[in-house]
């Protein structure tokens, strides 16, 4: 009897724990498809979960970080969801490869128009975003879900260093160590191709001379083959001659 209630007693603490977890740990949240280096542009998920059993999600709102703006955001069209881009004015205007930006995507509202993140499903909403801070190691973009059944979430508590996480996390975005080119795996790519291309013209190109030389050197075989022929005929012939004037 005693074991059977210990047993009872670890069963509903365990159950405690993951009723406890659960939630927290169902949160919108954003991720980069691949890295997100300093300086340079990458493509974000904000992964939404459906946390309620009785309603769906119909509409979320992503807040980009005002202290470090970006001077491009575009986003992904999500089949069933409408999108909604809004811009303010910088305080401190952007320079951009040469061009003073004024303006940025200060938030990206998605709604449900004929789709909607049931109970128990996610959704993820793709965002391309750059150039990002070459002076920060987080972005932090606070997120509002909303219910069908009116209800809306907060996701904007800003996670303390070192911290435990805060019952209504905000999403962070991890940067990662500045690349060269400000522009990861893409250019290193291009690159390569560039030197395979390289590669395989300077090949053709010896393969275009050695056979050229081959070429070359066969006809000249073939013509003086030819000329031998010739000159064994004619002395053929004037041997025949010769011979035909001395019996004469």
């Amino acid at each position: 009897m005693k074991l059977s209630r210990i047993a009872l007693a670890g069963g509903v603490a365990a159950s405690t724990v993951l009723l406890i977890a659960g939630p927290a740990a169902a949160h919108v949240s954003v991720q980069p498809v691949g890295e997100a280096a300093k300086g340079g542009y990458a493509t974000l998920n904000f992964k939404v979960p459906n946390e309620r059993d009785q309603a769906s999600t119909v509409k979320l709102e992503v807040n980009f970080p005002a202290d470090h703006p970006l001077s491009s955001v575009t986003p992904q069209a999500v089949p069933g969801w409408k999108i909604d881009i809004t811009k303010s004015k910088l305080d401190k205007p952007l320079e951009v490869h040469g061009k003073k930006i004024t303006e940025a995507v200060s938030k990206v509202t998605w709604t449900a128009d004929e789709g909607e993140i049931a109970p128990g499903y996610f959704q993820q909403f793709p965002v391309s975003v750059g150039a990002l801070p070459e002076d920060a190691d987080q972005l932090v973009f606070k997120a509002i879900q909303t219910y069908d059944n009116k209800e809306v979430v907060r996701w904007i508590e800003e996670p303390a260093a070192g911290g435990e996480e805060p019952d209504s996390p905000a999403p962070v975005l991890k940067l990662t160590a500045a690349a060269e080119d400000h522009h990861g795996g893409a250019a290193d790519d291009a690159k390569k191709a560039d030197d395979h291309k390289a590669a395989d013209t300077e090949a053709s190109s010896k393969k275009s001379s050695t056979v050229a030389s081959s070429s070359s050197s066969d006809t000249t075989a073939r013509t003086l083959g030819v000329i031998g022929i010739v000159i064994g005929i004619g002395g053929i012939a004037f041997g025949v001659l010769a011979g035909r004037r001395r019996s004469a």
